[in-house]
């Protein structure tokens, strides 16, 4: 196989209303398979809503979370036995006494590949997955899942890379969250959404704190490790932020392949070119790597947080911590 039609879609999830939700990604799912989709990736908590989950309490999130083989996820493998096709979505997943924010590749054939989010700071009940998820899919290729957050750290993607990956599925709930970078992303005022105002919705969510935002870097996550990424994300109200949408599939080479600019509910197909792979310039350049020279990478330099405390830490970064010498190789 040389090309392989794969879809992204955004929409608005029903807050804790998981059945709704689930007869959305069923619709979906079926009008992207009638447009010759073989996978569709479906964002970030899909089948939960996200940024309302940061206050619930601990006994709620229980109440709302799964296991991975739960009914939720099940209707989905269902699902994607009948369309043949494979399917992805977010979900609250309790595993061995804990909650993650997980998501589940659900494939044709009943098997299901979960990733829980590495760097998970939605809610303190909400734990960090330790584990990259790279699997072979039925179409000849590896595919891996990093979730929203996962994709800023590039050392995340650069491993998923190595384990061979070629094809990155990216769901997200992003655009419009409130950095505490000077000129970081910025929310989007609720008016703006519920003005109802379709040339200042697409202004905003295509502005520096939706489509700009994601042109900083997302290209350079697929060119620099060459693999195609599958965007995902939330589009609409998510309790007190607006999500911006803009879903796309970038090619190996960072270009875009196909995108929307629609501010609302909206499916984008498109052919991944396979060949593109193995000649990919950030392809050819992993082989150039010097993995001696990469010690530092897995050194703590003592300034560490975990996730939830360096999502929302209002402290500068220092660029050294003063009792840490300089670590690496150095020139006499």
């Amino acid at each position: 196989m040389t090309t392989f039609r794969a879809a992204v879609v955004q929409f608005e999830p029903a807050p804790d209303q998981p059945a709704a939700n689930l007869a959305t990604v069923d619709r979906l799912a079926r009008q992207a398979v009638g447009d010759g989709a073989r996978l569709i990736v479906f964002p970030e908590m899909c089948l939960l809503g996200y940024w309302h989950l940061r206050r619930h309490t601990a006994a709620r999130l229980r109440e709302l979370a799964e296991p991975a083989d739960g009914p939720l996820v099940s209707q989905v493998v269902a699902l994607a036995k009948e369309l043949e096709a494979g399917i992805g979505v977010g979900f609250l997943e309790e595993a061995d006494g804990k909650l993650f924010n997980a998501y589940a590749v659900c494939l044709p054939d009943g098997t299901v590949h979960v990733h829980r989010k590495l760097h998970a700071f939605e809610h303190e009940e909400i734990a960090s997955g330790s584990t990259y998820t790279v699997f072979e899919t039925p179409w000849g290729f590896r595919a891996g899942v990093l979730i929203c957050w996962d994709n800023n750290l590039v050392e995340n993607v650069r491993i998923t890379a190595l384990l061979g990956a070629t094809v990155l599925i990216a769901p997200h709930q992003t655009g419009g969250t409130n950095s505490r970078s000077p000129h970081g992303m910025k929310p989007i005022p609720l008016e703006v959404w519920t003005s109802g105002d379709r040339a200042a919705i697409e202004e905003a969510f295509n502005g520096p704190s939706g489509r700009g935002w994601l042109m900083r870097w997302l290209p350079a996550r697929a060119h620099d490790n060459g693999m195609f990424v599958l965007f995902s994300n939330g589009v609409g109200r998510d309790d007190d932020e607006l999500r911006t949408g803009n879903a796309m599939i970038l090619d190996p080479y960072g270009r875009i392949v196909a995108e929307t600019p629609v501010p609302a509910e909206a499916i984008v197909v498109a052919d991944l070119d396979l060949e593109l792979v193995p000649l990919a310039t950030g392809r050819r350049w992993l082989r150039g790597r010097r993995p001696e020279l990469y010690t530092p990478l897995t050194q703590p330099i003592g300034n560490e947080l975990n996730p939830r405390a360096a999502r929302f830490s209002p402290d500068p970064v220092p660029s050294l911590s003063p009792h840490q010498p300089e670590i690496g190789p150095q020139n006499g």
